[in-house]
């Protein structure tokens, strides 16, 4: 089966988990299963959610076309070169953090950094286990792991001290005060301000 785009289709929007499978593709054509091995084999499934892919049969073989080559290699720019457009959950939950009492809140950012140290501990173990020879061009993204989860663990671990400390806090009463100084009120904006 050959990836294809109808020409009359947009061009579909980047993903993680589709430049990794048409990246696949153009070492050779194969099965969905074999790709998945691959996949699990190179720690791919470290970079990507290898669950969220669909089910399809065994027996069908997929290609990349020219088309998919261009296409994947016009996500491999966008992605390495742009910022914008990534939306987390844990900053949108960072946002709303004092939605939760500061005890529950520390507690659940003390399970994150523990969790977090364990995928630091998992990725240095992978990069200490990398055969001497190969080159670090395919170590790149387990050592930019280890440097993202380092970050993260110890900016954890400064918040988690903040909170211990009681140099961040939060309580309804304050919350209500803070709203009531810092948002708008419930008026209509005039029109010299919606210009």
């Amino acid at each position: 089966m050959l990836l294809t785009m109808p020409p009359s289709r947009r061009a579909p929007q980047p993903s993680s988990l589709g430049l990794i499978v048409l990246w696949q593709l153009f070492a050779e054509p194969m099965h969905a299963y074999r790709m998945q091995k691959l996949f699990e084999s190179q720690g791919k499934d470290r970079v990507v959610n290898l669950k969220s892919r669909a089910r399809y049969p065994d027996r069908v073989v997929y290609a990349i076309t020219d088309a998919g080559r261009d296409v994947a290699r016009d996500w491999l720019r966008q992605m390495l070169s742009e910022t914008g457009g990534q939306y987390p959950e844990f900053i949108a939950a960072l946002s709303l953090v004092f939605g939760l009492p500061v005890p529950e809140a520390r507690e659940q950012l003390d399970l994150r950094a523990e969790r977090v140290a364990e995928q630091l501990d998992d990725a240095e173990q992978s990069l200490r286990e990398a055969p001497p020879a190969l080159p670090r061009l395919f170590l790149l993204e387990e050592e930019y792991r280890v440097a993202v989860l380092r970050a993260e663990l110890d900016w954890l671990r400064g918040v988690i001290e903040d909170l211990d400390e009681g140099r961040i806090t939060w309580s309804e009463e304050w919350l209500r005060g803070l709203m009531q100084t810092f948002l708008p009120t419930g008026q209509e904006p005039n029109e010299e301000e919606m210009t």
